[in-house]
């Protein structure tokens, strides 16, 4: 099992995070990107570390040509020495249109082509292959050697997927190296139920077997020392299911575990701006139906048992001081050695 963290807040930061991550043992050191740059802040962070893995989770690929990204990526895997995963993500309608200025179309099969098109250009720029990619949302016919880089000394980058969609598993399970569930709105019961058949469909489509793809950790889950801190973990939830659960692109999640209800007043609570009364309409029932829980010293036996499919993890002890570093090391030590299945449990 690989187990991560994160960087975030502004790129300059990043240096220095990456590198304590890297001297706390982390295997690897993802970004999202929220109000910040994905792709200049792992360029950042590959430019001062030697071992730790580099991922984006997310960077949003519909404002972005799909040789644009495929540059960037091509530069950070040469900066890093083939450290470098590229985790993309759809966002939605809205945003896409309204908060970026661009276009929106069905995400799935825009996304299949955004990868397939991105390993066509690499494969021309590392094998030679003629520049041949003809989709219906993305075009690739010309690539001169002025604008070629060259092969790199390293593997191509990795891809990373985010899902929430069965679509999307499936595009997944097709063409990504890596399936990031997204933590944002998730639970076991929908990862099993929904995406993890999916992500087959999409194996099976593509010649694939469960070898072949990495798949992260997932399900709203609830770490603490006691029941307390899980309590305060419980409650802490409510933010980002405000948050999420407001939109109708994640309503099938609420609606598999019968709490369709609250993500309609959830949604009708923001188009009026009430967010703090969001938060307070999310019951503690409503978190446990989506979450599951552990404390910290049972976590190598849950992600044993609930976590099989998993390959990695973000760790959820905090690690800013000596000291706590000194206590979450043997933790983090265990769970490095374990060796899940890689697949779900009806799959092994």
């Amino acid at each position: 099992m690989k187990v991560g963290t994160g960087v975030d807040g502004w790129p300059g930061g990043a240096p220095e995070a990456a590198k304590r991550a890297e001297a706390a043992g982390y295997d690897y050191v993802g970004c999202g990107e929220l109000s910040h740059d994905s792709m200049l802040t792992m360029a950042l962070a590959g430019s001062v570390t030697e071992k730790i893995e580099l991922q984006t989770s997310v960077t949003i690929a519909f404002p972005r040509s799909p040789m644009v990204l495929a540059m960037e990526a091509w530069d950070i895997q040469e900066l890093s020495k083939g450290r470098f995963t590229l985790g993309l993500g759809s966002q939605v309608k809205g945003h896409n249109e309204r908060r970026f200025g661009g276009t929106w179309s069905p995400p799935a099969p825009r996304m299949k082509e955004f990868i397939q098109m991105m390993r066509a250009v690499w494969a021309s720029w590392q094998d030679g292959e003629k520049p041949e990619f003809l989709g219906k949302h993305y075009t690739y016919t010309l690539m001169t050697p002025f604008f070629n880089p060259g092969p790199l000394d390293y593997p191509k980058p990795k891809v990373a997927l985010a899902v929430v969609g069965e679509g999307m598993a499936r595009v997944a399970g097709e063409v990504a190296d890596v399936v990031l569930p997204h933590g944002g709105i998730m639970s076991d019961k929908y990862m099993r139920e929904v995406l993890l058949p999916n992500v087959k469909i999409g194996l099976e489509r593509s010649g694939r077997t469960w070898s072949d793809i990495e798949i992260a950790a997932s399900g709203y889950t609830v770490y603490g020392e006691n029941d307390e801190e899980i309590e305060q973990g419980l409650e802490r939830m409510k933010q980002p299911l405000s948050f999420y659960g407001s939109t109708r692109t994640y309503h099938h999640v609420l609606r598999l575990h019968g709490l369709e209800e609250l993500g309609q007043k959830l949604h009708a609570l923001s188009l009026q701006g009430k967010w703090q009364e969001m938060r307070e309409v999310i019951t503690t029932d409503d978190l446990r139906k989506l979450a599951q829980t552990t404390t910290y010293d049972k976590l190598p036996e849950f992600i044993t048992e609930h976590r099989e499919y998993a390959a990695l993890m973000g760790f959820p002890l905090p690690m800013g001081t000596p000291e706590e570093q000194e206590r979450a090391k043997p933790l983090m030590a265990t769970l490095q050695k374990l060796e899940t299945a890689g697949a779900p449990r009806d799959e092994v």
